[in-house]
């Protein structure tokens, strides 16, 4: 699948915007394009996808892609920084999460859906990014410090350049926008500072010496100004995130121990039922949004506003005076019904051969052609010899 204009899109952001007349990086790219702004987000195959990564991510993504430049991955190389992991459920959970993408309803006619290792310069550009990136600005990120303390000495270097690893996912397609949760805004703002810095230390002037004047880079633009397009960040909006069904206050997670804390978008009508019937609740008469000594009140409604497509004033007009006893069946029912067309459609990608191979090697082809071209200018920027063809 060629890369086609830009779709936005960015679970975790955007707005509409003009078609922008401009290269695939800096300010002096030549020949100029017309492109729709680009988008870029993934999710990790590690455990199950859950209603909070698809109502929070994937299904924003699959609005998205009729305004962006879409380009969706499977990050599996994100999902091995945690240290050791059964290599058996990567490829597993990894091809699961792909078909999933697709069967909620991602089209890969307007998307570029890939798997993030079958593209090799995501590897290449985090290492010339980590050689540019201060140590100190990794050991501020506060989910690094959180995961740490978790993990003791059995922290990996990886956990620690999980973030770099991200801005070079996100740089290498040169992204306008990049969809992330309020608990990633300070990863994508690193982002930002690398890009800058690395813009900073061998882009401008400096990149334009790197060859005769007028010279081209390996891309084909002009040498010259940013080598790295800057991203901005998309919230979603509040409404759309999804809390733990044994902790309201909590997001909903995979890294979750405990299984009845999140309905995953492939458990069985049986499995949703027993996890709704045993989540957390209170004993307040009626319910309610946005109270917030009642965070439990607040979820259970929201995810059945999100299931039912109503208003809060819809959900409350219908759902404000019952009693849990009859509210957790109607709940059950309504997420029960909005899954299963999509566990319908996972059923077919996997059974149907060849299927979801097509897609992903589609997607990674357009993916590797914007890639290429970008490594290739930021080695070029750096000095590195041009590879003999």
């Amino acid at each position: 699948m060629a890369p086609r204009g830009i779709h936005h899109a960015a679970s975790p952001l955007v707005c509409a915007a003009a078609p922008a007349t401009t290269a695939e990086a800096g300010t002096e790219a030549t020949p100029k394009t017309e492109r729709r702004k680009r988008v870029l987000s993934g999710v990790q195959p590690t455990g199950s996808i859950h209603l909070g990564n698809y109502f929070g991510a994937i299904k924003n993504w699959v609005k998205m892609q009729e305004e962006f430049d879409a380009f969706y991955c499977v990050v599996d190389l994100h999902a091995i920084t945690a240290g050791a992991h059964d290599p058996k459920e990567l490829i597993k959970s990894t091809r699961s999460s792909a078909a999933i993408y697709l069967a909620a309803g991602l089209d890969p006619e307007r998307s570029n859906v890939f798997v993030q290792s079958h593209v090799s310069a995501h590897s290449e550009l985090c290492w010339l990014l980590n050689c540019a990136t201060p140590i100190g600005w990794l050991e501020k990120m506060i989910q690094f410090k959180e995961k740490a303390r978790k993990a003791g000495e059995d922290v990996s270097v990886g956990l620690l350049d999980y973030p770099v690893l991200m801005a070079s996912d996100i740089l290498l397609y040169n992204a306008d926008i990049v969809p992330v949760g309020e608990d990633q805004r300070q990863h994508l703002e690193l982002t930002r500072d690398i890009a800058g810095r690395v813009n900073n230390l061998y882009g401008g002037g400096k990149w334009k010496k790197m060859g005769p004047k007028g010279s081209r880079a390996p891309s084909g633009r002009f040498r010259g100004g940013d080598i790295l397009r800057v991203p901005d960040a998309y919230i979603p909006e509040a409404g759309a995130r999804v809390m733990s069904l044994t902790d309201g206050s909590a997001k909903m997670s995979k890294s979750n121990p405990a299984e009845g804390s999140r309905i995953n978008v492939l458990d069985t009508p049986d499995e949703i039922a027993k996890k709704i019937k045993r989540c957390k609740t209170d004993a307040v008469e009626g319910l309610e949004f946005g109270d917030p000594t009642r965070p439990e009140a607040t979820n259970l409604l929201t995810i059945y506003q999100l299931c039912t497509g109503m208003t809060k004033e819809e959900v409350l007009k219908e759902c404000g005076s019952m009693r849990w006893g009859d509210f957790k069946p109607a709940l059950t029912d309504a997420v029960v019904e909005h899954l299963s067309p999509i566990q319908a459609r996972y059923a077919e990608i996997m059974q149907e051969e060849g299927y979801l191979d097509g897609v992903l090697k589609r997607g990674a082809d357009a993916a590797n052609e914007v890639a290429e071209k970008t490594v290739a200018d930021v080695r070029d920027a750096m000095g590195f010899m041009e590879r003999i063809r």
